[in-house]
């Protein structure tokens, strides 16, 4: 989802300044600093990492609370809705990249690379972040020292080159040595694995046009039985309940934070027939469309 439809789309987005497309700020001044209320719900047309490392509270992830305490690092991506219980106490970072740096870098021919965005961000199966011990955080910490420095050099050459090597490096030792989802880090060198990640990063791009498990076991070349014992082996979930959960996110943060009408969004999310998209949204849900956008 490109910056542009974000904000056609949603009333409360958070745009990446110009420039290199690569800021690095620190907790609790960019709270202060920041173009939207904070502690409202929003949505980012940028990636963004919140390293936190003094304070406790409560950050909201698309409809889900999660711990904030010293050592949590969050993986934001673009259309992720998410707000904080209140702006102060706070101490950290916070790294914000567009999305064009974040495609150059991370996606195309290279595996390791696609399998290094895709576990750490897009995440929506697990919890957004990972916990660190201080070993961990005095390793990463001159990292960010670098690219708070390198950021500042925007027009000189090797630039954008130097900040995609640093940020490459932080990702590889955060999941490295930090802990996700009570230890269930994926291992790139599986090929089980790496099958989840490319399934994981098709969903991300597809999922408002191919609704199959036969779609996608066609576009990955492999068998659906296959494509079954990967996705269940790294989620624990069929590859039909990963892709109708991203569906039912997306239709979730449509009803709730846009003006859309519900035959729109089941328009965009590739359903010609709104009462079939209802009643998924029901089955998943719990509850109507309808109902959902009136809940508190």
């Amino acid at each position: 989802m490109t910056a542009e439809e974000l904000n056609n789309k949603y009333s409360t987005v958070c745009n990446m300044s110009r420039g290199n497309g690569f800021r690095v700020e620190r907790m609790p001044d960019f709270f202060k600093t920041s173009e939207v209320d904070d502690c409202m719900a929003h949505v980012h047309s940028f990636y963004e990492i919140l390293w936190f490392q003094e304070g406790t509270g409560v950050h909201t992830v698309d409809f889900n609370d999660y711990e904030v305490k010293p050592g949590t690092i969050f993986f934001l991506a673009p259309g992720q809705v998410h707000h904080f219980d209140r702006r102060e106490g706070y101490k950290g970072v916070a790294i914000k990249m567009c999305t064009d740096m974040m495609k150059d870098n991370m996606s195309g021919g290279n595996a390791d690379s696609l399998f290094l965005k895709y576990n750490s961000f897009h995440t929506y199966d697990s919890t957004p972040y990972y916990i660190i011990d201080d070993t961990t955080a005095r390793m990463l910490m001159p990292l960010v020292d670098d690219m708070e420095e390198e950021s500042r050099h925007y027009g000189e050459v090797g630039n954008v080159d130097i900040l995609k090597s640093l940020l490459c490096i932080f990702l590889v030792k955060i999941q490295r040595y930090g802990l996700h989802e009570a230890g269930k880090n994926l291992d790139m060198l599986k090929p089980s694995h790496r099958l989840f990640i490319q399934f994981r990063h098709m969903v991300e791009e597809e999922y408002n046009s191919l609704h199959t498990v036969q779609e996608y076991a066609d576009r990955l070349n492999v068998a659906v039985r296959t494509l079954n014992k990967s996705v269940n082996e790294c989620s624990g979930k069929s590859p039909l309940a990963f892709i109708n959960e991203r569906i039912i996110l997306e239709a979730k943060r449509m009803a709730k934070y846009t003006n859309m009408m519900i035959k729109e969004i089941a328009a965009s999310l590739g359903y010609d027939d709104p009462s079939y998209f209802v009643k998924l949204f029901k089955r998943q849900t719990g509850y109507l469309p309808s109902e959902f956008r009136d809940l508190q």
